[in-house]
């Protein structure tokens, strides 16, 4: 398989986790979707990473649809639970730390404009989707060890990941202050091989 992304983005970060922690090999491509020569959107019609190419050339693209295939597709070492209410709540877990994502890269991109464009307005706005989303996550991670009490998951993936990049693009939003058991479980997951080799890098 061929994962095509870039080691900024907190959603290639996740399938390469994924990857890791299933112990799939895999070739990492590195594509900017924003380049010219871009090979992205001819593999998805939206022009976004991840993609990933099967053995069969069939692209897989959206980070949650990878990951799902991901674990699908080796039994070894489940992270996404059978459908039932635990994977419903560990879903929700992803889409609000690719939610945060979401609300992080658009910051940036205003933030890259010339400051006398910006819209402080929009940014402040995304903003709050953020703090939100970190007050969401503290409070139903409580003095568990993971988010999905005693076991290591996809939640933790997307937590992970998603705390991975706030620190990245946005350290100047002061986070593990305010909420010390996401600051915890952060720096319990960089001990981990997966999220320790894939640090975020422009």
């Amino acid at each position: 398989m061929k994962l095509i992304g870039s080691p900024a983005s907190p959603y290639t970060r996740k399938a390469r986790i994924v990857l890791a922690e299933k112990k799939i090999e895999y070739d990492f491509v590195i594509d900017l979707p924003l380049l010219p020569d871009s090979a992205v959107p001819a593999l998805n019609p939206l022009g976004k990473i991840p993609v990933l190419v099967l053995d069969d050339e069939t692209p897989l693209f959206d980070s949650r649809v990878i990951v799902d295939y991901i674990d699908n597709v080796s039994p070894n070492n489940k992270l996404i639970p059978a459908p039932n209410r635990e994977r419903s709540e560990v879903k929700r877990w992803e889409a609000v730390a690719d939610g945060i994502c979401d609300a992080t890269v658009l910051t940036l991109f205003e933030l890259r404009r010339p400051q006398a464009k910006q819209d402080a307005e929009w940014i402040a706005y995304q903003q709050e989707k953020i703090t939100r989303g970190l007050a969401f996550m503290a409070a139903e991670l409580g003095e568990q060890p993971y988010c999905m009490g005693t076991h290591f998951s996809m939640a933790d993936i997307a937590v992970g990941a998603a705390l991975g990049y706030l620190s990245f693009r946005l350290p100047s939003l002061v986070w593990r202050e305010s909420h010390p058991n996401l600051d915890k479980l952060h720096a319990k997951l960089l001990q981990r091989p997966s999220f320790a080799d894939t640090l975020p890098s422009d």
